[in-house]
């Protein structure tokens, strides 16, 4: 159920105006609840004094997570000396309730929050406990237990039993926050509601976390989340309970806290494919590239290019730069490939198909290991240096755009033209960028070195004129 602070704010003042204690728990509120509240006042305003939350809201929450028990840690009330082991998990040992106090507040995002009006203080109650109930048309007994705002005969009653479980024939026993904090007020004339909003210049502290979690809670919905979880960027128990089932299966301390790398992760894991591309599976491109080799020969995929006058083409020599990358596409595609007139075996080896591999590279980037190029562009060899020298530079830098581009190309390789091929390559080479940007680069930072060889051989050519 998405829950808007607005949009039951004003409830909360209507309820808090109308709530009268029931008089079988007045007595329990005053002496029980109440009294004991303000006998620890001192220790609650050393933790108001270090987050700004009003020690009567620390107390009303100490009363409904462990009855005041000071060996406790606020947040779930397990023991202070061990590591907690309910959401929030892994929180702890803490040296004393204070410094409990102070965590617990702080993940919940109270800390340095100054609209501490009626409708907001119980707005920050009922979502540190959930707003469950509402789903269930009842008013939250963490709140209103034990007055006429909850449980029959003026209203409905129920409660969950456990986690998820709710009975609608069980009656809260326990005081809710609101009474308990309605008998310390008549007790102490110094607990005032002050800091409305129209006194506010700023975002409170879980309106500044609203955004973060409201995206959160969609991506960890988008990854599965069972229940399904409000997307409302209130970080209540089922969003806790949430976060920390995906720490639990993503190796992350299990806390429930939507701290940074947890953040991380949950966006890491939602921007991921559902459907992982294929890896390694290079048939497509190869296939397209075997076609543009073709047409650059004049062989049967050239019917595609509008007819014109005849072209008498002489077949290239096997060692021709075309010729040894289809043979090479052929090796990597575990095809046979004619070589002069030998023939290979249909399924080489793999020592013996990397060997070919190799021989085909030396021979595409040497010339009898004779580089007739200077140093830079000769480490190329001549055939790849020569068709480079003078631009590696611009084939870089073209090259790391065209990788940016590629990078957010949509997938289609069923398209035709410039966008099935870009199509083809995007699906076919999953993290293409992290391989061809580095290419680029390197590629970029040659040519620059070529070119301060040319200069030092003094075979540059002069700079051009300005005017």
């Amino acid at each position: 159920m998405k829950v808007s602070f607005e949009a039951i704010k004003d409830e909360y003042e209507r309820n808090w105006t109308n709530m009268r204690i029931r008089p079988g728990r007045a007595a329990d509120a005053a002496t029980e609840a109440a009294r004991k509240a303000i006998n620890h006042k001192d220790t609650y305003t050393e933790i108001q004094n270090k987050t700004d939350v009003p020690w009567w809201f620390v107390a009303v929450l100490h009363s409904r997570e462990s009855s005041f028990n000071f060996n406790t840690y606020l947040g779930n009330g397990q023991a202070l000396n061990r590591v907690t082991t309910i959401v929030p998990k892994g929180r702890g040992p803490f040296a004393s309730f204070a410094e409990g106090a102070v965590d617990a507040l702080r993940l919940e995002g109270f800390v340095g929050a100054r609209d501490w009006g009626i409708a907001k203080t119980m707005f920050r109650l009922e979502q540190y406990n959930g707003f469950g109930y509402r789903g269930r048309g009842v008013n939250s007994p963490y709140l209103w237990s034990g007055s006429n705002i909850y449980g029959p005969p003026e209203q409905r009653g129920g409660k969950f039993v456990s986690d998820g479980s709710f009975d609608p024939g069980t009656v809260d026993s326990q005081l809710g926050a609101a009474v308990i904090l309605k008998a310390m007020m008549e007790l102490d004339e110094s607990i005032t509601f002050d800091g409305g909003p129209a006194m506010l210049s700023h975002l409170e502290p879980e309106e500044q976390m609203a955004s973060t979690a409201l995206l959160m809670q969609k991506f960890l919905n988008d990854l599965g989340a069972n229940p399904m979880l409000d997307e409302d960027g209130i970080v209540g128990p089922k969003t806790k309970a949430a976060v920390a089932q995906f720490q639990q299966q993503h190796g992350i301390t299990e806390t429930g806290v939507l701290d940074t790398m947890t953040v991380a992760a949950i966006t890491r894991a939602a921007q991921q494919p559902t459907t992982p591309p294929p890896t390694g599976d290079l048939s497509q491109i190869l296939k397209r590239l075997e076609d543009l080799g073709q047409i650059m020969r004049g062989g049967p995929t050239a019917t595609r290019i509008p007819p014109g006058p005849p072209v008498t083409s002489t077949p290239p020599a096997a060692n021709d730069p075309i010729t040894l990358f289809e043979r090479l596409f052929a090796l990597i595609n575990n095809k046979t490939a004619p070589v002069s007139g030998t023939t290979n075996p249909a399924s080489p080896a793999p020592v013996d198909q990397l060997k070919q591999v190799v021989d085909l590279l030396s021979t595409l980037l040497n010339k009898d290991g004779k580089p007739v190029l200077g140093q830079v562009n000769g480490a190329l060899g001549e055939t790849i240096g020569k068709m480079l020298n003078g631009k590696k530079t611009a084939l870089g830098l073209i090259g790391s755009v065209l990788t940016a581009l590629l990078s957010s190309v949509t997938a289609s390789p069923n398209a035709g033209g410039i966008a099935g091929l870009l199509g083809t390559i995007v699906s076919a080479v999953p993290g293409l960028g992290q391989f061809a940007m580095p290419i680029s680069l390197a590629l970029t930072a040659w040519g620059v070195l070529g070119k301060m060889e040319k200069w030092a051989q003094g075979t540059a050519p002069p700079p051009k004129p300005t005017t």
